[in-house]
């Protein structure tokens, strides 16, 4: 039997994916709390994102949406980060930033009406976000330690895989330019096809360097110039077929170079504005192949 759930991959075909279309929470968001570097227009805001989930559709993959009104959480539309989707159903998370507390119980709720059944939740005082959890392959997972990973989150996310055969790979993230700032293990690398991943080298810790060198793994620089506009994040729709943010030349140019497909959406209001690139505005439920 086929099952409908199932992500250890970060670039197996995209099959199912849920997304949540911006609302009047993003688009009113105080941009000093919300830490954007401004009001989002949310009449643009949203043509942004249809255009998204066109390609996404473009791509075969079928789009559910979150509708559930989340007062308050204007982060909401980066449905990447409050759940992690195994082969045994959702690991759900416990957001590292207090302002976005809340929005997994929803996402959980979304979920379930889609089949997904929640396989662990995460509790007490464990933190983990989306953003921090890159599949290497099916069964090896980095975790990023950071402002939005804590030690007692990797714990729970280990006891979660028991049995699912997956080793986790911590991965130390830097301090930047401090805990307001959304700097996640994914603001640094993605995986795009077998042996091949975006990667922005500065802020990379040495051993996570080392480790996916010895995995045989070539990596693509983004140059500092487009660090700045999420060049690193890239969300592969299938090996080699990938979707970044348009205003990354050169990242997009070493991709192409590097033999893969890639689609560019404009995203100055859904991304430029509130640090979340494609990979923070989807949270795949299947991917197969």
């Amino acid at each position: 039997m086929n099952k409908s759930y199932g992500c250890q991959s970060m670039i197996a075909p995209l099959r199912r994916v849920l997304v949540k279309r911006p609302d009047e929470v993003f688009a009113t968001a105080d941009p000093a709390k919300w830490h954007y570097t401004g009001q989002p227009d949310l009449e643009i805001a949203r043509q942004e994102h249809d255009a998204l989930v066109a390609l996404l559709r473009q791509a075969g993959a079928e789009v559910s949406y979150h509708d559930e009104a989340q007062p308050g959480r204007a982060d909401a539309i980066y449905v990447f980060d409050p759940a992690l989707v195994t082969d045994r159903g959702a690991v759900i998370l416990r957001m590292g930033k207090p302002l976005r507390m809340g929005e997994e119980a929803a996402i959980a709720r979304r979920l379930e009406t889609l089949g997904v059944p929640i396989h662990y939740t995460l509790h007490g005082q464990a933190q983990a976000e989306g953003g921090d959890l890159l599949w290497l392959d099916h069964d090896t997972l980095a975790v990023g330690l950071g402002f939005r990973t804590n030690a007692e989150g990797l714990r729970q996310l280990e006891e979660a895989m028991d049995g699912l055969g997956v080793t986790i790979i911590p991965v130390e993230l830097p301090y930047y330019t401090g805990p307001e700032a959304c700097l996640h293990l994914l603001s640094l690398i993605s995986i795009v096809d077998h042996d091949l991943a975006v990667v922005y080298p500065p802020l990379l810790s040495v051993p996570f360097w080392q480790h996916l060198q010895g995995r045989g793994f070539r990596l693509i620089e983004v140059p500092p110039e487009e660090f700045e506009t999420m060049g690193p994040n890239v969300l592969a729709l299938a090996p080699g077929q990938c979707l970044m943010l348009e205003g990354n030349p050169i990242t997009r140019q070493r991709l192409e170079d590097a033999g893969c497909e890639v689609l560019a959406y404009r995203g100055n209001e859904i991304s430029l504005k509130a640090e979340g690139g494609p990979t923070c505005l989807t949270r795949p439920i299947l991917r197969e192949g």
